[in-house]
C-alpha cells in the first residue's frame, strides 16, 4: 500500500460567512492572519503526508496558487459534500486518504492519529467540545449534533440532542477512509443512496452506522475550531 494521501474539500462557498465569502471560497478566510487552507497544509505536511489534493467548485482559480493536485466540482452550487468527495474517486481508491473540511484548524497530531488507525473508517473527535461551543453559542444544544461512542467504536452521530448526555464528543471534519471502505461506500451509495446530491458527511457515517460497519472513533482534547460564520472567527478571539 502506497502512503497516505489528503484531500481538502473546499468545493463550498460558505454563505453563512456573508461578507468574508463574496469575493472567495470559506477555505480562504483568514485566521491569525493566514487563509484556513494554509493552516491545513501546514498540518498535512506536518504530519508526513506529501500528497494533498483539492476539491474546488467556487471560485476555483482563487487555489491555483496552493498548487495541489485539484478535482473540480462541476455541480458545487447544487450539490454536497460527498458528491465532491466522489470526485476523488481515483485517490480514494488507491490510498488511504484523509480527508479534511476546508473551514476548520487543527494540528499535524490530528492528522497523525488518523493516519495510525488501521480501520477502514475513521474519524476524529473533540472530547471538549462544551468549551468552545458555550463560547459560538447562547445554548450549545442549538447547533450541537448527537454524538456517542463506546470504547472507540462510533454509535450515534449527527442527530438533534434533547439534553448534553447525547454528545460526549464533537465531529471535527477530519475522517480516513480506507480503499476497501471507499469501495463498500460506493457500494452503499449506489443501493441506498443513487441520488446522494445533497447527501453531508455525518449523513454518510449515519449509513454505514446503520449497516452496522465499524467506525473508530479517535478522542482529542487538543485545539480545534470550526468556523461555520463570522461569529466563530468571533468566538475563537483571533479574528
Amino acid at each position: 500500500m502506497s502512503s497516505p494521501k489528503a484531500i481538502i474539500l473546499a468545493a463550498g462557498r460558505g454563505s453563512r460567512m456573508k461578507n468574508l465569502t463574496e469575493e472567495k471560497p470559506k477555505g480562504l478566510v483568514e485566521f491569525r492572519n493566514k487563509p484556513l487552507i494554509d493552516w491545513q497544509i501546514k498540518a498535512i505536511r506536518s504530519s508526513g503526508i506529501t500528497e494533498i489534493s483539492i476539491v474546488t467548485g467556487y471560485k476555483r482559480e482563487l487555489f491555483k496558487s496552493k498548487e495541489l493536485f485539484e478535482f473540480h466540482n462541476l455541480r458545487w452550487a447544487e450539490t454536497n459534500m460527498v458528491y465532491s468527495l466522489c470526485r476523488a474517486d481515483d485517490w480514494l481508491s488507491e490510498t488511504d486518504c484523509i480527508i479534511s473540511y476546508s473551514d476548520i484548524f487543527y494540528h499535524a497530531s490530528h492528522v497523525k492519529l488518523l493516519k495510525d488507525s488501521p480501520n477502514d473508517f475513521s474519524i476524529t473527535y473533540d472530547k471538549n467540545w462544551l468549551d468552545l461551543w458555550a463560547k459560538r453559542f447562547a445554548d450549545p444544544l442549538d447547533d450541537a449534533e448527537t454524538f456517542k461512542e463506546q470504547d472507540g467504536k462510533l454509535l450515534e452521530i449527527g442527530n438533534r440532542p434533547t439534553s448534553l448526555s447525547e454528545v460526549t464528543g464533537q465531529y471535527m471534519g477530519l475522517l480516513k477512509f480506507k480503499p476497501n471502505g471507499w469501495k463498500l461506500i460506493k457500494e452503499i451509495l449506489n443501493e441506498q443512496e443513487p441520488n446522494f446530491d445533497q447527501l453531508d458527511m455525518t449523513s454518510l457515517l449515519n449509513l454505514l452506522l446503520s449497516q452496522n460497519h465499524y467506525v473508530a472513533a479517535i478522542p482529542t482534547n487538543e485545539e480545534w475550531y470550526e468556523f461555520d460564520s463570522i461569529e466563530d472567527l468571533m468566538a475563537s478571539n483571533d479574528y
